[in-house]
């Protein structure tokens, strides 16, 4: 057996180093790792620092010659895990945040160690097998059929690119592939909902559609789509000679969690002979958890779906997903012939190449950590983990409406929860005003929750995002971290009302 030749003789210099090392070097950063994760919730979630201080803590010069690994290790420890906002906290309910999993982090590093690029199966077989193995079980949960089709991307902004590249493919004219959007006589109209994710909008501008033509669809008082105005939109740009192509509907929307009629919406879909789209980023998981269940049972009857197991599989990004109900439509749309992309292999299982499927040609191995996360934990335990993701924000809708200092703005129908701080006398002040006063006294509510919110987050001890809902600012959270409790949900309030008690004694 020959030696390893290394690139040099200083430690942290090799490019190759021995299995020795790499042993030395795994314990330290396991070590590292399991010492945040069990100090985790003891962390401030947002950390006290500004741009400047961290970069005074980094060594900025272009590095010459390398160092040792415990020095980098140190550096993350000391400067990078410490001036972190901490995802996995129990209480960081700011944006829809997975915490991830120990057994999903280490599948990314093995998934980094083999380094697979999944372009097609002539690339990696095992790594493409496992990605088509665990897409037909989601395919399962969701109760799609076995021949639908399905990769996984970076994240729902690009499952909703893709599926809408597929849905702008299956409904235009021909021309459209040779000559572009330019080359049609009527203008290609999409309807999405007030509450719909900006990058659906996003994906139609990229793909040449237009911003004029993503129709908004208005909601009701729950948030969730209006199927009378929706038919009345797509009538109407009917008469005016426009040509319809998709709707989106919603599967949890990231302001308030509400769910669309997808039941409704579908039909709605099919009468019109529309793509339909389900962005199902956020709430989709939670179809594993019996309370929420109902309200996904048509999903598997889209065209096309976005989800994202990096939020409630609680893997670490990023791994989003699509799923096709016609694979068909989707090579149609990705399929592009070039001599150094093309398969020589015969047996169809062989020749696939997902980038047949998706925009994507180059493509981590992502699957490795959602078949070692279902396969080590299993349906069971996730299931179980959403529905008290679920029981936690209906916790905190509970204390809210009992209390006597807020109020919610929305109803809690996933893990979303939208309220806001009321102290007592303004809302005694309301109960009697007149309109004009009430919206006086609204603005006053709206500035005095955004500054709440602001110390709130420098506090650290919790942590919200923000939205606006019928005009008024609302403080938002969401759930979605299996180490959340009850008695998170009260530290929570109980931080807010230390945080307006301040507030108020300074203004």
């Amino acid at each position: 057996m020959t030696d390893k030749v290394h690139s040099g003789d200083e430690p942290g210099s090799s490019l190759d180093p021995s299995a020795d090392e790499i042993r030395r070097w795994g314990n330290a950063a396991i070590e590292a790792m399991a010492s945040y994760i069990d100090s985790i919730r003891d962390r401030r979630v947002y950390p006290s620092t500004t741009s400047r201080q961290i970069r005074e803590k980094l060594d900025r010069a272009l590095p010459d010659e390398g160092v040792d690994f415990d020095r980098l290790l140190k550096t993350f420890n000391d400067v990078i895990v410490a001036t972190s906002r901490h995802n996995g906290h129990p209480r960081m309910f700011g944006y829809v945040q997975a915490p991830g999993t120990a057994i999903a982090a280490i599948a990314d590093l093995l998934a980094s160690t083999l380094n697979a690029n999944l372009t097609a199966w002539r690339s990696a077989p095992a790594a493409v097998e496992i990605e088509r193995l665990t897409i037909d079980w989601i395919k399962q949960i969701l109760g799609f059929s076995a021949d639908a089709g399905g990769l996984f991307v970076s994240g729902g902004s690009m499952a909703n690119l893709a599926a809408l590249a597929a849905a702008r493919r299956a409904k235009a004219p021909e021309e459209l592939l040779n000559k572009g959007t330019q080359s049609l006589p009527q203008a290609m109209r999409i309807y999405i909902s007030e509450e719909t994710h900006h990058s659906v909008a996003k994906a139609a501008v990229l793909l040449g559609l237009g911003r004029d033509n993503v129709r908004m669809v208005g909601v009701d008082e729950r948030f969730k789509i209006r199927v009378g105005d929706l038919i009345t939109k797509i009538t109407e740009d009917l008469a005016a000679g426009h040509l319809p192509f998709c709707i989106v509907g919603n599967a949890g929307t990231v302001n308030t969690g509400a769910c669309d009629p997808l039941r409704e919406v579908i039909a709605v879909a099919r009468r019109f002979n529309l793509w339909m789209h389900v962005d199902a980023s956020y709430g989709g998981f939670a179809a594993l958890a019996h309370s929420a269940r109902d309200l996904f049972h048509a999903m598997h009857e889209a065209d096309s779906v976005a989800l994202d197991p990096h939020k409630w599989l609680y893997l670490p990004v990023d791994c989003g997903c699509v799923l096709y109900r016609d694979a068909e439509a989707a090579r149609a749309t990705f399929a592009h012939e070039a001599e150094y992309t093309r398969v020589l292999e015969q047996e169809p299982e062989e020749a696939f190449a997902f980038w047949d499927y998706g925009p994507e040609l180059s493509r981590r191995f992502r699957a490795l950590k959602v078949w070692m996360m279902l396969k080590g934990v299993g349906l069971r335990a996730l299931g179980a983990a959403i529905e008290k993701d679920l029981a936690c924000a209906r916790h905190l809708e509970r204390l809210v409406r009992a209390s006597e200092d807020f109020e919610m703005l929305a109803p809690v129908e996933l893990s979303i929860f939208c309220f806001r701080y009321v102290p007592p006398r303004l809302k005694r002040a309301r109960a009697s005003a007149d309109e004009v006063e009430r919206v006086r006294i609204d603005e006053q509510l709206d500035a005095l929750n955004e500054r709440l919110l602001i110390e709130l987050q420098r506090d650290g001890s919790s942590y919200l995002s923000n939205a606006r809902l019928g005009g008024r600012f609302s403080l938002r959270g969401c759930v979605m971290n299996y180490r959340t409790t009850f008695r998170d949900m009260e530290i929570l309030l109980d931080d807010l009302r230390r945080v307006a008690g301040s507030e108020l004694a300074i203004g």
